[in-house]
């Protein structure tokens, strides 16, 4: 019985585990020259300045692995606000938009999801999932 509930405790946490995907540079890279606005993308870079608040957004500025320089929007009345500082690495996670070749960003970088914002996503700083 003891082995029995071990198991099943064991499968509870399993479920339990976040699933968090690597940073793939090359598919954010090839999505943003092949103009693929709304897809899901997960990048790494490095923050260009701090952080700024904008109306119920943190926005974060973000030189991608690749060179691309992003805007991330991270809504923080649907997730937490990330204390990062300019210079700083982050991973992120969302949904990618190109308003024009020089435009380019990532949202949709919280949890909680809604038809605009079908997959969760969340930002990784410090090994710290802000979702």
């Amino acid at each position: 019985m003891t082995a029995l509930l071990a198991g099943a405790l064991a499968l509870v946490l399993l479920g339990c585990g976040e699933n968090h995907a690597a940073p793939d540079d090359s598919g954010f890279q090839q999505a943003v020259r092949q103009g693929q606005s709304g897809s899901e993308v997960t990048v790494d870079g490095t923050l260009l300045q701090d952080p700024f608040q904008s109306g119920t957004h943190e926005h974060l500025l973000v030189r991608a692995a690749g060179g691309t320089r992003l805007e991330v929007d991270h809504n923080t009345g649907l997730a937490t606000w990330v204390p990062a500082h300019g210079g700083d690495s982050v991973v992120v996670h969302g949904q990618l938009y190109i308003d024009s070749p020089s435009q380019i960003g990532v949202h949709c970088t919280h949890a909680k999801t809604s038809s605009g914002c079908p997959a969760p996503g969340w930002i990784e700083y410090r090994g710290q999932y802000y979702e």
